[in-house]
């Protein structure tokens, strides 16, 4: 398994955002267009000041590749899991790598129970490193995400403390 670190997202990491962003995968993974400067630090902005969420910037090999974040943390111990790598680092094991610790993280440091993660069926890559992370599938959750005209399934998985 590769070694990742996590760590805040700085100023300077603006490239790597606006790289990713710009991969037709995940234009829409954003509440908006992430597509300039300003947008790519607003976009890292929005993860801090928050009580319900902490986002961290994925380095392997010294170098940012990638994000993990854990949202919507509610009154019940729960939290959302996300999670992307720049094209370049994908393949390597630096998602399962990243949310592994993320997960350890949420655990350990937020007090949280549960880890909820939702990838579209047609996602083989994501529901890989959901498993392999130590997220069990629970179910699919019908026509639940809409691109354009498309709805698309999505297979929710969760991770307990206790696993």
């Amino acid at each position: 398994m590769i070694d990742v670190e996590l760590r805040d997202w700085h100023p300077d990491d603006i490239g790597v955002v606006l790289d990713a962003f710009s991969s037709p995968d995940m234009a829409q993974q954003s509440a908006w267009p992430v597509e300039t400067r300003r947008a790519a630090l607003e976009w890292m902005g929005t993860w801090r000041f928050r009580d319900d969420a902490r986002a961290f910037a994925v380095v392997a090999g010294g170098e940012v590749v990638g994000n993990v974040a854990v949202s919507n943390i509610d009154a019940h111990d729960t939290g959302w899991v996300s999670y992307w790598t720049s094209p370049h680092a994908r393949g390597r094991g630096v998602a399962v790598a990243a949310v592994r610790r993320l997960a350890d993280w949420a655990f350990a440091e937020r007090g949280l129970f549960r880890l909820e993660l939702g990838h579209r069926t047609d996602n083989t890559a994501s529901c890989a490193v959901a498993t392999r992370a130590g997220f069990q599938a629970e179910g699919v959750e019908r026509a639940k995400l809409r691109y354009g005209d498309v709805r698309h399934d999505v297979e929710r998985h969760a991770r307990l403390a206790t696993d």
